[in-house]
């Protein structure tokens, strides 16, 4: 469908936190071209499809900036020894799921290579718009260090180890050359490991990780292609660090406290927290083969990320939206936003989904809105998300239609 008309739509204007009746939008070639009020009826051709939809709720598509698509089991160990032809068919599905809860762009936040993206810009899957990291830099016992321990390690001079996932790179020239070749590959963005993680069965939560001369040269790198790092950091120590190496965004950051938060906010850094994927490690980990190390780290972060965010948001850090689910619990995506209500209203919620994670993602005008100029990612909703966010809860049973750049992928209006 080239273009298209939806009328008697009840817009949901997230800038405003207003809901709008009588609302219209006009659609051409992958761009809204005009929104009308107070029961306006916009012109188009005889031949544009015009879609009642009888007074759903009209919002544009969400964007969830932490995804790991490619990480198709929770049991992260056998990830190595998957063919990668496996993988991309499980990719292919879970992508898939994504667009289905009405998530149109989303933020690889590491793993997925580029045949995934390219497959998804030719039509051959129906996936959100995607923004992709490609392979991590950690350094070496980082967060991105797989690798077991061992009596003969490999060593060499060029200081870079690579795997599927990451690029295990030591010492402010081997960051560089690393995130030259990521940038080199197509990366939009560059994802490095500031601090110890959950996953990993190397270092413990509260490690630093990269010294503020790596993650420099990261960031320069990455600004010498017109683009940025998001760093994986959960203590106050590695979030300081990150953000005055000019880091643009911090993933996770459950243990961030008010000093570390009033650093960001003055560097201008986001945070993205990812509650849901604590929750579905605690819940399902053990019985989906999660590594038993990493379950014993858990506790450490499981309940302190609505603090986190409270924290942030005191200090006026702009917080997005992200989910970092893997494998079998990517379906559980939808309630993070159920999550994030328990320290956010629903209105902040869905602008962290929208507005604030298209800032992060340098598309402020063209992302997370429904405006005249902007991709045409749309959603009509049974229901209305402000007053009840399970409305945009589990496998988007609740949402009639959903656009992705002017192309309709579900339809339940017609």
């Amino acid at each position: 469908m080239s273009g298209f008309v939806i009328e008697g739509a009840v817009l949901l204007d997230l800038a405003a936190g207003a809901r709008v009746d009588g609302s219209s939008v006009r659609v051409e070639d992958g761009r809204i071209v005009e929104v009308g009020v107070d029961g306006q009826r916009l012109a188009a051709g005889d031949d544009v499809p015009r879609l009642d939809a009888a007074g759903r709720t009209l919002m544009p598509g969400l964007i969830d900036a932490h995804v790991h698509a490619a990480i198709t089991k929770m049991d992260i160990g056998s990830m190595n020894h998957r063919p990668l032809t496996r993988i991309g068919i499980e990719a292919k599905a879970i992508l898939e799921g994504m667009l289905r809860r009405g998530f149109t762009t989303i933020r690889d936040a590491g793993g997925m290579d580029r045949g995934l993206k390219e497959a998804a810009e030719a039509g051959l899957i129906a996936a959100p718009r995607i923004f992709r990291s490609g392979r991590v830099l950690s350094q070496t016992g980082g967060h991105g260090d797989t690798t077991a321990p061992t009596n003969h390690p490999r060593l060499c001079a060029c200081g870079i180890d690579t795997t599927g996932f990451a690029h295990v790179a030591d010492g402010p020239d081997a960051v560089r050359r690393a995130a030259r070749e990521e940038l080199k590959g197509g990366a939009d963005q560059i994802k490095v490991m500031a601090g110890g993680g959950v996953a990993s069965p190397n270092d413990p939560i509260d490690m630093t990780q990269y010294t503020e001369a790596e993650l420099r040269a990261a960031v320069e790198e990455a600004a010498a292609r017109r683009t940025y790092v998001m760093a994986h950091a959960y203590i106050p120590e590695s979030i300081i660090r990150a953000a005055r190496a000019g880091i643009r965004s911090i993933e996770h950051g459950n243990l961030l406290d008010a000093e570390s938060a009033r650093v960001m906010a003055e560097h201008g850094c986001f945070l993205v927290p990812t509650l849901v994927t604590y929750d579905q490690i605690a819940e399902r980990g053990e019985e989906l083969g999660f590594p038993a190390a990493s379950l014993r780290k858990l506790d450490a972060v499981l309940s302190a990320g609505t603090v986190a965010i409270q924290h942030a948001l005191d200090a006026g850090v702009r917080v997005g939206f992200g989910t970092d689910l893997l494998g079998e619990t990517h379906r559980a995506q939808s309630k993070e936003l159920r999550l994030r209500n328990e320290v956010q209203s629903p209105l902040d919620v869905l602008r962290s989904a929208t507005l604030v994670n298209a800032e992060l993602l340098g598309k402020v005008g063209e992302l997370g809105v429904v405006a005249p100029g902007a991709a045409a990612d749309l959603l009509l909703v049974d229901g209305d998300p402000l007053a009840d966010l399970a409305v945009l809860d589990g496998q988007g049973e609740h949402i009639d239609l959903i656009a992705r750049a002017g192309e309709v992928v579900h339809d339940r209006v017609r």
